[in-house]
């Protein structure tokens, strides 16, 4: 079963992967960290575009490192990370997100003295036609109803679930042709995580592409199409997200059965 192979180094540059699906992200053997303290240790992995792919494993096993590294927040040691044909390894945030990169970090980041208008307009600053901010605004309301409703509201007094929502109305803002969201549904109540999994259903509908590191494993790999887990900044196993959420030893190691 795919779930019980160590994943295998993956080729550079472009190619059709995954039922005819282009590689629009290749990661190939990172090795990043905190100053001397080594957390990735040579982890591969890629997502094809118009995928859902999910990273689960334990605290500690380089999820939200892989996300950093990407995104250009942490620059790693030695590796590739090729976005669309483009090496994007040592490029600045900023640059990352101009090629169409957005990130949702953990902890439901926005501006609590803002308005919910003014944080998704700040989503869009890269874009200097109102034609095209005000069409990203119109999806961003289609998507979420409510933030529409409390467009005037500051982000400050909105609910954990309402927030989350708004960080990724953001991201949609710049129209990304990838977002990569850590732990979406972090510290949420039941009723939230449920609804943001179903927006994150939605996107996945519309064509999005995302890559989801997740804690509640179940809940992403039962939406994902393909996952990989992590375990002490090493690739464990890959697979299917179904071949995962069934696989016994993945069950037994990380999801509590």
């Amino acid at each position: 079963m795919a779930a019980n192979a160590q994943s295998q180094t993956l080729p550079r540059g472009g190619g059709d992967r995954h039922k005819g699906r282009r590689a629009l992200l290749q990661v190939q053997d990172i090795r990043a960290g905190y100053d001397k303290l080594e957390i990735l240790h040579g982890i591969s992995l890629d997502v094809g575009s118009g995928e859902l792919v999910c990273i689960i494993g334990p605290n500690g096993s380089g999820k939200s490192t892989t996300l950093k590294s990407i995104t250009g927040f942490l620059h790693p040691k030695s590796g590739h990370i090729v976005f669309d044909g483009k090496e994007i390894l040592g490029l600045r945030c900023d640059e990352i997100l101009r090629l169409g990169l957005a990130y949702v970090p953990q902890g439901r980041i926005v501006f609590p003295q803002m308005t919910v208008m003014e944080n998704l307009e700040l989503g869009a600053y890269i874009d200097t036609s109102s034609t095209k901010v005000k069409e990203a605004l119109d999806r961003v309301w289609t998507l979420f109803p409510i933030l529409a409703e409390r467009r005037y509201q500051k982000a400050g007094t909105m609910s954990g679930g309402e927030q989350q929502m708004l960080a990724i109305g953001r991201a949609l803002m710049s129209e990304p042709r990838m977002i990569l969201l850590d732990e979406p549904s972090l510290g949420l109540s039941p009723k939230f995580v449920s609804l943001i999994y179903e927006k994150l259903r939605e996107m996945k509908q519309q064509g999005q592409t995302m890559l989801v590191v997740e804690q509640n494993a179940v809940k992403a790999l039962s939406l994902a199409d393909r996952g990989y887990v992590l375990e002490l900044g090493r690739n464990r196993f890959t697979g299917a997200g179904g071949e995962l959420l069934n696989d016994p030893e993945v069950k037994r190691l990380y999801l509590g059965g």
